[in-house]
């Protein structure tokens, strides 16, 4: 598991990112309305780290929408340093902060995800739990409110310059069902046609009043354990020992 350190008053608190998305291309083109000709081809993932490359919603000029492939991590450049990768953005530094702003105005973009994992503050070694809708089916897919820029330039320290699509999603703060897990902040999930087509189509305004929360009771965790992978898979993958299916 990779993770992003930062340093606050005087410790070491780890912002760690995981989840999954275990549908079928198919399924989810049809779900987010995205034209065969312009869905890129993956396979079910049942982990997707910082770094990784996964799949992505985005409006055309057409006014059409594309599935394509993206980088998860905005490109922060470090003096001297290797570039570090940002894969959340805070719903309060959104509108304020440059490095945010303009992505948030003019890029926004859907982010498919069957479920996603949070590590529970304190305790050694990790336990992974992983939160997915409720539903009648085991992963009823949705979407983080994600955001998108290009990046130019080298990911490594003294790597060559590359040019790629990166993503980021909106975070805010916990619900009742997280907030016993990662009590400082939780993804913010689009679950309805009409939440994902007023996030990419919507004013800036418009997109802004869907930053919030999802209910408690709308949330579930459905494993935990020290596994760092959605163990459900594309529904044939067994349980190994290490965790468990709840």
């Amino acid at each position: 598991m990779r993770c992003h350190w930062r340093r606050m008053a005087g410790k070491l608190s780890a912002m760690c990112n995981l989840y999954s998305l275990t549908k079928s291309r198919e399924a989810i083109a049809a779900l987010f309305r995205v034209p065969h000709n312009r869905a890129a081809a993956f396979e079910p993932l049942p982990a997707i780290f910082p770094g990784h490359m996964a799949p992505v919603v985005r409006p055309t000029r057409d006014g059409e929408r594309e599935l394509v492939l993206m980088s998860w991590g905005y490109v922060f450049p470090q003096p001297r340093k290797a570039p570090r990768r940002v894969t959340n953005t805070r719903d309060d530094k959104v509108l304020s902060s440059r490095f945010w702003r303009d992505s948030f105005e003019m890029r926004r973009c859907l982010v498919p995800a069957s479920s996603f994992c949070e590590p529970h503050d304190g305790r050694r070694p990790a336990t992974w739990h992983w939160f997915a809708l409720a539903g009648e089916e085991p992963r009823p897919p949705f979407a983080f409110a994600g955001l998108w820029r290009r990046w130019k330039g080298p990911i490594k320290k003294d790597g060559p310059v590359v040019e790629i699509d990166t993503y980021s999603f909106m975070t805010t703060v916990p619900n009742a069902a997280t907030s016993g897990i990662n009590h400082e902040r939780s993804p913010v999930l689009l679950t309805s046609e009409a939440e994902r087509d007023q996030w990419i189509s919507g004013s800036a305004s418009e997109a802004l009043q869907l930053v919030k929360p999802l209910d408690g009771d709308r949330l579930k965790m459905v494993q935990e354990g020290f596994e760092k992978l959605d163990l459900l898979g594309d529904g044939n993958t067994p349980a190994p020992p290490a965790g468990r299916l709840l």
